[in-house]
This record gives C-alpha cells, sequence and structure tokens, in this order.
C-alpha cells in the first residue's frame, strides 16, 4: 500500500526541517510546499495530501489551493490557536488539531512575570524614579494568599498554575468539564465565570477565542472583579472588549491589566494599532505577543506537532482535536 502524503505549507528552518523529516518521513512521504518548483509540483503535492501541516492558512495558501485539499483527513497547526483558519474552505471530512500545549512553559512563565512586575510595581517606580521621585510610601503586594482564576485550565492554564501555586497562590479553574485532578480550589465552567472573576485577585486568560469566548470580558465582567484586581490575557484580544477595558482601567487606577494579545496584530496580516490610548494609562503593561518566544522553542512545537501527526497516522489517539462549530457561523 502507498504510503499517505503530508503537505507542509510553511517553510520550516533546518533545526525544525530535520525533526519534521526524521519524526515523519517512515510514516509517510513529505511535501515541503515553499521547497517545490512550480506551481504544478505544488497542486500535485496538495492533491496527493492526506495530511496539512500549516502554520498561518492565510499568509500560505491561495483560493486556488483549496480545491485541491479533497483528499486531507487531517489539518495539523503549528500553531496554538485555530481562530485565523477558514475552516469553511477546509474538507468536510478533515480532522482539525492545534498545537494546544505546545508554548505551555514559556506563556506560564510570562504570566508569572507579569503578575509580579504589576503587583510589586515595577514599572510604575522606576517611572518614579525617572522623573527624581524616591517614593517608598505605596505598598506593593504578595502572591502569598492570592485567588488566582484561570480561565482556561489547559496546558498553559496548568502550567501557570503550578509556578503560581509554588508562590502560594490558590487556584480556581474554569475549564469546559468543570473537572480537573490538579490542585485547586474549585473547577467551573464558563457558567461559574461570575464567582470567579469576584473571588479572584488575579485573573489569567489562557482559552481559545471561539464563538462563544469572543468578547467573554466586557464591562459587566470587568465590574464584577475587584477594584485592584490583575487581569493577565496571554491568549487572544478579542476576549476582552477594547473599550470596556480602556474605560475600567481609566475609572479603576489600582485595577492592573497584563496585556499580551492584542485586538489587531501581524499575524492577521494587519498592522498593529489600537483604538484607544492604552499606552497612556500607568495601570497598563503591555509585550507584543511574545509570551511564547523563546529560544528553542519552534523546535519543540514543531516536535509536539509532528507527534500529534504521527499518531494519526498510526491510528492512535490524538490531541487538541477542535470543533469547527466552535468556530463556523453556519
Amino acid at each position: 500500500m502507498a504510503a499517505p502524503h503530508v503537505a507542509v505549507s510553511f517553510a520550516p528552518r533546518p533545526r525544525e526541517r530535520a525533526i519534521i523529516i526524521e519524526r515523519l518521513s517512515p510514516l509517510a512521504d513529505i511535501a515541503i510546499l515553499p521547497e517545490l518548483d512550480g506551481a504544478g509540483q505544488r497542486m500535485a503535492a496538495l492533491d496527493a495530501a492526506a495530511v496539512l501541516f500549516t502554520w498561518n492558512v492565510p499568509r500560505e495558501l491561495t483560493g486556488d489551493d483549496f480545491a485541491h485539499l479533497e483528499h486531507v483527513r487531517l489539518i495539523q497547526t503549528l500553531s496554538a490557536g485555530v481562530d485565523h483558519l477558514p475552516f469553511a474552505q477546509f474538507p468536510a471530512q478533515a480532522t482539525i488539531a492545534s498545537n494546544a500545549g505546545a508554548y505551555a512553559d514559556p506563556m506560564a512563565e510570562h504570566v508569572l512575570a507579569m503578575t509580579l512586575a504589576l503587583q510589586k510595581r515595577l514599572l510604575a517606580e522606576q517611572q518614579k524614579l525617572a522623573s527624581g521621585i524616591f517614593d517608598q510610601s505605596i505598598p506593593n503586594r504578595r502572591m502569598r494568599g492570592a485567588t488566582a482564576a484561570i480561565i482556561g485550565f489547559g496546558g498553559i492554564g496548568q502550567a501557570t498554575a503550578r509556578l503560581l501555586r509554588a508562590f502560594g497562590a490558590e487556584i480556581i479553574a474554569i475549564n469546559q468539564s468543570g473537572q480537573t485532578d490538579e490542585s485547586v480550589l474549585w473547577a467551573g465552567t464558563l457558567a461559574d465565570l461570575e464567582r470567579a472573576l469576584r473571588e479572584a485577585d488575579i485573573v489569567v486568560l489562557s482559552l481559545p477565542l471561539t464563538r462563544q469566548t469572543r468578547n467573554l470580558i466586557g464591562a459587566r465582567e470587568l465590574g464584577w472583579m475587584k477594584p485592584d484586581a490583575i487581569l493577565i490575557n496571554v491568549a487572544r484580544g478579542a476576549l476582552i472588549e477594547e473599550g470596556a477595558l480602556y474605560e475600567h482601567l481609566s475609572a479603576h487606577p489600582q485595577f492592573l491589566a497584563g496585556i499580551d494579545t492584542w485586538w489587531q496584530e501581524r499575524f492577521s496580516g494587519r498592522p498593529f494599532h489600537l483604538n484607544y490610548p492604552f499606552f497612556t494609562l500607568p495601570n497598563l503593561l503591555g509585550s507584543p505577543h511574545n509570551s511564547g518566544t523563546v529560544s528553542g522553542i519552534m523546535a519543540e512545537a514543531t516536535q509536539h506537532a509532528t507527534e500529534n501527526i504521527a499518531r494519526f497516522l498510526m491510528g492512535e489517539r490524538m490531541r487538541g482535536i477542535v470543533r469547527r462549530d466552535d468556530y463556523v457561523t453556519n
């Protein structure tokens, strides 16, 4: 029986290319589309593909490419999030799997760093010092005894919980099942969001952007939170209503936010842009969607994704399978 075909739609760097070849070549024929000569070879590779391994589909595939995916049975992403995928253009029979959890450890460290920087008022105090103000009168906060609600208790959320727990925080876990084997105060689903937000000193958003979670945090939800709560978002900007967050930060100077993912940024093909002057606010700390960007992470993420493809090819249970209905409006 002929070996299945895997089409890789992005151009991996040498280290990541070697991982793909080493892991998958015993199981499948591999075509890396940017390395092929001419449109004919590209179309032939897509026509034969049972697996499409992709990173950023809108940048890697053209409109004509989608007509050649009729034999694809798995679409595996290198990215953890899949909200950018054109689900309606994929063949109905294809399973779609994200690379969930591949970037969890560095992202958890980023959450911890942002939380500590905000608790300890590091940016605010540096700005005062730069202005010649040596003010020791304002106390900062400690982690020990704080309650952290992690909204999205998957790979990133669980890795974050382990770090926060080590600093003495107690954890509320919100996930799809409302259950976890981790050590938490309590676990619930999004139906329990109000309770979680009211109880938490720290709220971490680490859940996918879906039809259900878009604008999950608006003016009402921000109003449920403590006046001096800390909100950290390392998931997707659109989980929070942009205007509502700006107004809340402006009106509540003790409320703090650490934002790594933004409403309009380059991955979507558009330039970074804000509709409100967030960076005039002293109670906001931002980073350029780089919470998962550390040395060696792309090799780790490639290994993580190729292992999932290998499971598919061997008929084993996979990770990260997503439901189209969570993303596509019929």
